[in-house]
């Protein structure tokens, strides 16, 4: 597939290449160029970064499934009764696919005869891309009994299946390897045409880099990268939280990477995640499928005052523009829970805004919001994070005061990791930044989810705030979700199942 990125709507053409073969493709510049379009095509696939891949988000305490759904609450309980379902089956399938298109680009590109400049940006856009790919991978499905399989170029071809990495840590060096040689060939966000804004730059490597040296608690080099996004990468904090999450920001200084979105064509293009989180039904007027609910617990986080506390959440009686009108926030009566995500709302806000802030299809519920994957609020958090992780409290007081004084609170100092963990929390809540796997990483699953979450008004027969029980987490074995029941069958036993599962 083909994406050509349009400056004066920010919209993706999808345009089908058929399948070319090797002999007859791959020879001119605009092969490369369509082969680099390729890698983001699946950013587009409603189980990417649009409802399957959420499915592990909804699994932290931030959120409960908020419609009746077996398969969604096993995944969120940690029963292995969900492995072979539909709704994650597809995470790893997927992302090995942009991986396979970024061994193809980096197996043919070098050896076409064009404008250098050009072909390293498409160069790095696969090393990027794979990078990328491989980190989420790691982060789900890797430890130090078993990696991910790393699928190169050299070994592209081969027919049996490539056996796991032999663990996380080898999956860290091939990252880095990617993400390093990206960062040298891509430019900066500010040197691309405006017709390419939303391909990959170099701030973005930088910034996965960042983060992955933070899991691999490589607290020197996750600085190191952290202070070149922040003082080189030309990013910075937008001046309001709400702004943050305005579609006329897309390409604001906030928004490292992210999914392009528009709700141009007769489908829309790119994350669905605002309709997924839209309370079901959407009160009659769109096709909201009421998933991904936010807690009481995370409600009761925010400090007194912290305005990213209703920029974030609707809760019952709160006022909010919907369709062009004042409405007052109630759930759908089918909901399980009686809060929304407000985050991802601004498009829904407009007047008549199908067609032109909403896809016409509401079953592809994409809008004119890119949703962030990475925005420089979290790389300030990264930084902090592993000053304070280097050299005790206090040590990341400058960018989290940061923070905390566009959330409208007091700077304060001293400030520990529990701080660090809360300020983490309240900013990136319902973000692909990821609470669940903050939880694992820092050691508080088990006894996080093992209380029970509760609604914020709704009640039970007994007129008590309606409850969902805590679940046991085995930090064994639930530190990893379960590889992909189609990846170990179709590997004839050489991709092993993660242990415990």
């Amino acid at each position: 597939m083909g994406v050509s990125f349009q400056s004066c709507t920010n919209k993706l053409d999808i345009l089908p290449e058929g399948a070319p073969s090797k002999a007859s493709y791959w020879k001119t510049k605009e092969d490369a160029v369509k082969g680099a379009n390729g890698l983001y095509n699946l950013y587009d696939d409603e189980d990417f970064y649009g409802r399957g891949f959420a499915w592990f988000l909804n699994a932290s305490d931030d959120m409960v499934t908020g419609r009746n759904n077996a398969q969604a609450e096993n995944i969120r309980t940690f029963n292995r009764n969900y492995i072979g379902g539909g709704y994650t089956e597809s995470q790893w399938q997927m992302r090995y696919a942009i991986i396979k298109q970024a061994n193809e680009i980096l197996r043919y590109v070098p050896s076409i005869a064009m404008d250098e400049k050009l072909k390293n940006r498409i160069l790095g856009e696969a090393n990027f891309n794979a990078g990328y790919m491989y980190f989420q991978l790691a982060a789900n499905y890797a430890d130090e009994r078993a990696g991910v399989p790393i699928v190169t170029v050299e070994n592209m071809d081969n027919e049996k299946a490539t056996p796991r990495a032999a663990n996380v840590e080898e999956n860290y060096l091939h990252i880095e390897k990617l993400l390093k040689s990206a960062a040298d060939q891509l430019p900066f966000f500010d040197e691309l045409d405006v017709a390419d804004y939303g391909r990959a730059h170099k701030v973005a490597a930088w910034a996965v880099l960042s983060k992955m040296y933070l899991y691999k608690k490589d607290y020197k080099n996750a600085t190191l990268y952290a202070d070149m996004v922040i003082n080189q990468g030309k990013r910075g904090l937008e001046k309001s939280f709400t702004d943050v999450f305005k579609a006329a920001n897309n390409w604001g200084p906030e928004y490292i990477w992210s999914v392009t979105s528009t709700p141009a064509g007769t489908d829309g293009w790119g994350s669905i995640l605002p309709g997924v989180m839209l309370t079901n039904g959407a009160w009659g007027l769109y096709n909201g499928w009421g998933y991904y609910m936010p807690t009481k617990e995370l409600y009761d986080s925010y400090e007194a005052g912290d305005v990213r506390r209703e920029a974030t959440i609707l809760k019952p009686g709160d006022k909010f523009m919907f369709f062009g009108s004042e409405r007052i926030f109630a759930p759908a009566g089918s909901a399980t829970c009686d809060m929304q995500f407000n985050k991802y709302m601004e498009p829904f806000s407009h007047p008549s805004p199908i067609g032109t802030h909403v896809s016409p299809n509401g079953n592809h519920m994409a809008t004119d919001l890119n949703v962030p994957l990475i925005r420089f609020a979290e790389i300030l958090l990264i930084k902090a994070e592993s000053q304070i992780m280097l050299n005790g409290a206090g040590a990341g007081d400058k960018e989290l005061n940061m923070i905390r004084k566009r959330a409208n609170l007091i700077e304060k100092t001293g400030m520990t990791l529990a701080d660090l963990k809360r300020e983490r929390r309240n900013e990136l809540a319902g973000e692909f930044s990821d609470r669940h796997r903050d939880l694992v990483r820092w050691g508080d699953a088990e006894a996080t989810y093992a209380k029970p979450l509760h609604t914020y008004a709704m009640k039970n027969g007994s007129g008590m705030p309606i409850e969902f029980a805590g679940r046991k987490f085995d930090p064994k074995i639930h530190h990893v979700w379960a590889v992909p029941q189609q990846e170990v069958d179709n590997s004839a036993g050489l991709i092993k199942q993660n242990q415990g599962w």
